[in-house]
């Protein structure tokens, strides 16, 4: 798996966001436990991104296949891409210090799926040592996550991250909130007006639930490449982009 850097707009970073936050965890934290609260009745979200159906002026938007995306000033673009299987698996957006990756499914026609992968993700994260809490937000319920990594020096770290899913008309997304926007809510709104921007395009083919739906790359005219290229003097162009650059994370240190 590896990322492919789609675009950038606006100036680059001057520093890593791996530098961004180290602070130390509390080891009294227990894991939390998933009880009657994670299998509650789902909380309505206060938005939440579009179906196709919903959009008629698509002029604005970055056509991925099954994921479309509104572009904002300082906003970059990467593609992960499977190699072994040829196939685009996700998109993630990056505004700065905050990053979130973006992933759509097939689902049911009459149901949900969130909840019950939602409870997946969390045990599959507290089974390998980290945390899981399911709190409310804009999207309704959400999965606050620390997840444990071994550091360059051998420690263990810990990677803050937020799994918000939303369940559209046979379509799921799942966005995985990381850097800043995991933990600081005042840097979260860019991050979640790119969620409640975004367009899901399900399509009409018969797909079996949590199937990933179709990405591809965009087709962008060359004026239009152009014109979405920084033009500081001295910025990075759309070809010199990095396609291994990690993606923004912030690490608590135990």
């Amino acid at each position: 798996m590896r990322d492919v850097g789609l675009f950038s707009r606006g100036r680059s970073k001057d520093r890593p966001v791996d530098d961004a936050v180290d602070g130390q965890v509390d080891e009294t934290q227990d894991d939390v436990e998933l009880g009657d609260e994670a299998a509650s009745d789902p909380v309505e979200p206060t938005s939440r991104p579009f179906d196709r159906s919903e959009v008629d002026d698509d002029s604005d938007y970055l056509n991925l296949g099954a994921i479309w995306l509104r572009g904002s000033q300082g906003m970059e673009l990467r593609l992960e891409v499977n190699e072994q299987e040829q196939q685009i698996t996700g998109v993630t957006a990056v505004l700065g210090e905050s990053a979130v990756q973006l992933q759509a499914f097939a689902a049911p026609r009459t149901e949900g799926v969130w909840v019950d992968i939602r409870n997946e993700i969390a045990a599959s994260i507290v089974d390998s040592g980290g945390t899981a809490e399911v709190v409310t937000g804009e999207f309704g319920e959400e999965l606050l996550t620390r997840m444990p990594q071994a550091g360059p020096d051998g420690r263990t770290v810990f990677m803050p991250a937020r799994f918000v899913g939303i369940d559209g008309p046979r379509w799921f997304l799942r966005a995985v909130v990381s850097g800043r926007a995991a933990i600081e809510p005042e840097a979260a709104e860019a991050v979640h007006d790119v969620i409640r921007t975004t367009v899901i395009d399900r399509g009409d083919e018969a797909m079996p639930p949590r199937e990933l739906l179709p990405l591809r790359l965009p087709e962008v005219p060359a004026e239009a490449a152009q014109a979405a290229e920084p033009v500081e003097p001295g910025a990075p162009r759309l070809d010199d982009l990095n396609p291994f650059e990690r993606g923004p994370e912030i690490t608590e240190v135990r």
